[in-house]
């Protein structure tokens, strides 16, 4: 399909809180795409939701498989509308990235281990575990949907937000 533009915070399309996709149709199979393409070609994304390239749908994309921290441990390519985590346990502190925040870094805490369940491209009902990077992964997609970015998460924007190096 279409590798689209990423929206940059403060766009006031990612404070906004995406709407549920009701019928899977050639739309919603599109934006599944254009989310692959966007993802694969920003060379180094993990994941990317809707919201970030301009589409408020609950539809997100998570491939960890291809970074060094999720390669060991992952689902490979997870196409998910709907997505909702039904469980989650235990807890970590990670720095995450954003491609909407371009400019820096931060130390997020969140669950280690969650269950989610979602509707994939091909409209089945799906509900996987996952946990490590991965989860991690899925849940900074989730907060997307949301009008979530990392920096919402950050316990202090003094101690655990960092510039990027340019």
């Amino acid at each position: 399909m279409a590798v689209r533009s990423i929206r940059i915070y403060p766009d006031p399309i990612l404070k906004q809180i995406a709407e549920p996709v009701g019928a899977l149709d050639d739309t919603v199979v599109a934006v599944i795409q254009d989310l692959v393409d966007t993802m694969v070609d920003a060379g180094h994304s993990v994941g990317v939701a809707a919201p970030q390239i301009g589409i408020l749908r609950r539809v997100i994309v998570v491939d960890v498989s291809k970074s060094k921290l999720g390669r060991d441990n992952h689902h490979g390519l997870l196409e998910m509308v709907n997505p909702e985590i039904i469980e989650k346990s235990g807890s970590r502190l990670m720095r995450e990235g954003c491609m909407s925040v371009p400019d820096y870094t931060g130390n997020v805490l969140r669950a280690e281990h969650i269950v989610v369940e979602f509707t994939n491209r091909l409209g089945q009902l799906r509900v996987i575990e996952s946990s490590g990077f991965e989860a991690v992964a899925i849940q900074h997609e989730l907060d997307h949907l949301d009008g979530l970015l990392f920096l919402d998460r950050v316990s202090s924007l003094k101690t655990d937000l960092y510039r990027r190096k340019q």
